[in-house]
């Protein structure tokens, strides 16, 4: 006759340790935070984040010289750049999810990334 395997409760303190701990690791290495939103820049070199709440000037550079993005005030815009015809400064300020404005002669992108409260849809008009 085979004697039936004894679970003491160690073995159930530890079980549930693991399970536990194994809960925990995966909700803080997939859990995000709602309602974050970013300015992403990016250039040739190098990327910036900052929340979209942030007060800064990034002299981003590039093939060309210095891109200047200025974000204040919950919005993100090309103030300055080296590039003939300036369509990066004439594209404004931006401030919702999806939305970006781009500098391609002087490689550099920047753009508003994660969610709104207002769950915004990106922006797809284009001029």
């Amino acid at each position: 006759m085979k004697k039936q395997p004894v679970v003491k409760a160690l073995d159930v303190v530890i079980m549930m340790l693991g399970l536990g701990l194994t809960g925990f690791s995966a909700f803080a290495a997939y859990a995000r935070p709602q309602n974050t939103v970013r300015v992403l820049i990016q250039g040739p070199s190098r990327k910036w984040l900052f929340p979209l709440d942030a007060d800064e000037t990034v002299a981003v550079p590039g093939p060309l010289g210095d891109t200047v993005i200025r974000v204040r005030g919950s919005r993100a815009w090309v103030e300055t750049s080296p590039c003939n015809n300036q369509i990066c400064v004439a594209g404004g300020h931006i401030h919702r999810p999806g939305q970006w404005v781009a500098c391609l002669p002087n490689n550099i992108f920047l753009m508003i990334e994660g969610t709104g409260d207002s769950g915004d849809a990106p922006d797809t008009v284009a001029w």
